[in-house]
């Protein structure tokens, strides 16, 4: 009588492995018997025990030289720092993603495992609440985070044309909580009072780290493929928020708010585009069917996540994403909407100090 011949657990590796998101994943599975051996790549030692360590920069197109024995690639090797400069951060991001397509293609990887954003759907007043997985990708092409991973989305697109053999999963987090964990949605919670744009409320869906390191091991266990969302169940009306986090709201016209902010980032006083500012007043809530189906359970409801975000929170000050510190903390005591629209000011200051 013929018996079934049961797979092998696969080889995985996990760029950017030494810190942040890739080493909590390297953590999660180090010792997993879903998986045969982990191999951890990032251009330093980290400090996972019992897993391959294999110390290169994977922008280097030696990379498929090193991954010949891997079965899944699972890329968390980016940088997305809001304080970053945004030209040396994309290039990195981009080089880095077509490297490790371009080099598991090569070695004959079977999938490789990316996160973008849901943040690529685009954030808007008219948003349905939840968006589809298939809702189309509607988000700004900017210099921000954002555009960064609209920009990896399309290399991936490219790729599952030139390599067809190559399996490729897209996760796509809603907003992101947890230790180490510095978004323009994580700053906008360090602010006195909450910006709300008249005319719109925002709905909060939060993923916490645990939660996508749990998806994206379904993700290179094969469970899950394609596009995949990942966030906590349901969202968070604005007056849920506030309960929770005892800040207040502060309206402001659409026009300022954007205008304001556009202007301030073009004189480098903040971090981010004035477009990464719908991601705090428009919902893009989604939802999680694939995983779903998958049997996969959130381990973090949105309440639990925002009242982590508030404990990480604490002691830090900013407004418009801008982080302050020393001083001009206690300027905040006077409120969000004094420090917004007194902006105009530190425009005609720079703009005074351009013309000296």
């Amino acid at each position: 009588m013929p018996t079934s011949k049961r797979l092998r657990p696969p080889v995985v590796a996990v760029t950017g492995a030494a810190s942040g998101l890739g080493r909590a994943f390297l953590a999660k599975v180090a010792s997993s018997a879903d998986f045969r051996r982990v191999v951890a790549i990032d251009d330093q030692r980290g400090d996972v025990p019992d897993v391959t360590w294999r110390v290169l920069d994977i922008r280097d197109p030696l990379l498929a030289n090193r991954i010949s024995d891997v079965d899944v690639l699972v890329h968390l090797g980016g940088d997305y720092s809001l304080d970053s400069d945004p030209e040396e951060r994309r290039a990195y991001n981009l080089r880095a993603a077509q490297t490790v397509l371009t080099a598991s293609a090569a070695a004959r990887v079977r999938r490789v495992v990316l996160v973008t954003s849901a943040m690529v759907y685009g954030a808007a007043d008219d948003n349905p609440v939840p968006l589809a997985e298939d809702s189309p990708v509607a988000a700004e092409p900017d210099t921000g985070v954002v555009g960064d991973h609209l920009e990896i989305e399309a290399l991936v697109r490219r790729s599952l044309r030139s390599h067809p053999g190559l399996g490729v999963t897209v996760l796509r987090p809603a907003a992101l909580v947890g230790p180490g964990i510095d978004t323009v949605v994580t700053r906008h919670f360090e602010a006195p009072r909450l910006l709300v744009v008249k005319g719109s409320l925002p709905r909060w869906q939060f993923c916490h780290i645990d939660d996508l390191v749990s998806a994206l091991e379904m993700a290179a266990l094969g469970h899950v493929g394609g596009v995949v969302a990942v966030g906590s169940d349901g969202w968070l009306e604005m007056e849920q928020v506030e309960e929770i986090s005892g800040l207040r709201r502060f309206e402001l016209p659409a026009g300022l708010t954007f205008g304001t902010a556009q202007r301030l980032h073009r004189l480098g006083i903040t971090p981010a585009p004035a477009t990464d500012l719908h991601y705090v007043v428009y919902p893009w809530v989604v939802d999680c069917a694939t995983l779903r189906a998958a049997g996969w359970k959130p381990a973090w409801t949105n309440e639990a996540a925002l009242q982590e975000l508030l404990e990480l929170s604490q002691g830090k000050h900013a407004v418009v994403g801008r982080r302050l510190s020393g001083k001009d903390a206690t300027l905040t005591a006077a409120g969000a909407t004094v420090a917004v629209i007194g902006t105009a000011a530190i425009v005609r200051v720079a703009r005074r100090k351009r013309r000296v």
